[in-house]
């Protein structure tokens, strides 16, 4: 992929949501700059996307951050291990504060191994239990396109998970995207509005085959 690309948003079908502007990312201003530098839209979305991510994220937070990085198959994760200050003794233990996901980019695969049907029902107990009637354990990045399990499972809501709201549609028509052409580069952003690992919004992006980059923004806890 080379040259220049451009944003294009497509909303979902009845509802579309913002972010508060301390969490914006401008994609249509990196993909300018992109063009501007005669770089590849991956490339160059690789080598600026995890900082400004990380930063905004940082910025955000109303207490100390641990950043780390690491990759899963095809698939880099930006993490924040605040337990580890913990156990350096660096913050006081809060119960309330938990490790959580900052971001995850990467390119879609195909699954190299079938869906564990063992691991998943084990992480954390029974789903209703545990996360309540209307929750889902989500994955940041579906198995259909390549991902794990671990720090890649998340709360996420049913209805947008399962593909049963409007807004669940588009979410699955973005995987599905992914999924149907195999190293395409994809993202997923958490945007968090208490401490927990719950995010209260999902940043998904997607660098189509004609280089326009679709991003959408979906309402994880919904009224």
């Amino acid at each position: 992929m080379g040259g220049r690309g451009q944003i294009v948003r497509m909303e979902t079908q009845q509802n579309s949501f913002t972010l508060p502007a301390e969490y914006v990312v401008d994609y249509e201003a990196l993909l300018h700059d992109a063009g501007l530098e005669g770089t590849t839209v991956v490339l160059y979305l690789l080598q600026h996307l995890p900082f400004k991510w990380r930063d905004l994220y940082v910025a955000a937070a109303s207490r100390p951050t641990n950043i780390v990085r690491f990759s899963c198959r095809s698939f880099e994760y930006i993490f924040d291990l605040y337990s580890e200050l913990e156990l350096m003794g660096e913050v006081p233990y809060d119960q309330t504060v938990e490790d959580r996901v900052v971001a995850v980019f990467g390119t879609s695969a195909r699954p190299d191994e079938p869906r564990d049907g063992i691991r998943m029902p084990g992480w954390l107990g029974e789903t209703g239990e545990i996360l309540g009637a209307t929750r889902d354990k989500g994955h940041f990045i579906a198995h259909c396109m390549g991902g794990g399990l671990d720090v890649n499972v998340f709360s996420q809501d049913r209805k947008l998970n399962r593909g049963w709201s409007p807004q669940g549609k588009t979410y699955r028509q973005m995987e599905k995207y992914c999924q149907g052409h195999p190293g395409t580069f994809c993202f997923s952003r958490p945007i968090y509005a208490d401490t927990s690992s719950v995010p209260r919004w999902l940043e998904f992006g997607v660098l189509k085959e004609d280089e326009t980059l679709w991003v959408e923004v979906f309402d994880n806890l919904p009224s």
